[in-house]
């Protein structure tokens, strides 16, 4: 295992020379430093994955609840008004249920950007700010998520009627300006959404490890992020 050399009173880990002064502040080889990185990653998307991909991890959690699209919002109220409040349920319900379905197929793909992350990647995560981790994830594996969650929200969400009827009126919507291309079609709002969800919750167990790296529960993780307080 390679340690650090002192050269003219400089740190300069092997294959690290680049990091930030804080980075090289760290009493660590850079197998060290890149295992501490993965286990942080490895953890977080682990926590993610399974606060949210269960019964109600979208629907009873507020923080990534999913409310309806835009417009609907405000028309969901009316149909409240209207005595169809259990329709509008229904496809909110459908909806996070949708999202929580969906969630489990990341964790392969959040696993597999761990594994193949670089050295510059590690060294990013360890000098970057809180939510490092949450945006090397975002960065490798948004898109191919989208990809993954769309069909699984498409099952699940078009058996609901009321969701079919917001697809054709929220396209007419879009033509005239009055709605985002992104929230005309509840599939894929409810997919960007799910990703949005998935993406703070890594987020909140990044700051957790952070913030006390020992309560994680890994030496490694402790020898790393706990350098660096």
């Amino acid at each position: 295992m390679q340690r650090r050399q002192f050269t003219a009173g400089l740190v300069v880990v092997p294959g690290l020379a680049m990091m930030s002064p804080l980075a090289w502040a760290l009493d660590l080889s850079e197998t060290d430093a890149a295992a501490g990185v993965r286990a942080a990653l490895e953890k977080g998307a682990t926590s993610a994955v399974g606060l949210l991909g269960r019964a109600d991890g979208f629907l009873g959690n507020p923080k990534v609840r999913i409310p309806l699209p835009g417009f609907l919002e405000d028309a969901g109220k009316l149909l409240r008004k209207t005595g169809q409040g259990k329709r509008v349920d229904e496809l909110v319900t459908a909806m996070n249920r949708a999202a929580e379905a969906a969630v489990p197929e990341a964790k392969p793909l959040l696993i597999n950007a761990v594994k193949s992350m670089s050295v510059e990647d590690a060294r990013k995560v360890i000098g970057g700010g809180d939510d490092s981790v949450t945006q090397f994830f975002a960065g490798k594996t948004r898109t191919p998520l989208a990809e993954k969650f769309l069909p699984i929200v498409t099952k699940a969400t078009e058996k609901v009627s009321l969701a079919s009827k917001y697809n054709a009126v929220a396209g007419k919507a879009m033509g005239l300006g009055l709605v985002k291309k992104e929230d005309a079609n509840i599939q894929q709002y409810v997919t960007g959404k799910a990703l949005d969800g998935l993406f703070l919750m890594i987020g909140e167990e990044e700051r957790k490890i952070r913030q006390n790296p020992a309560a994680a529960g890994s030496a490694i993780l402790k020898k790393v992020f706990g350098s660096l307080k």
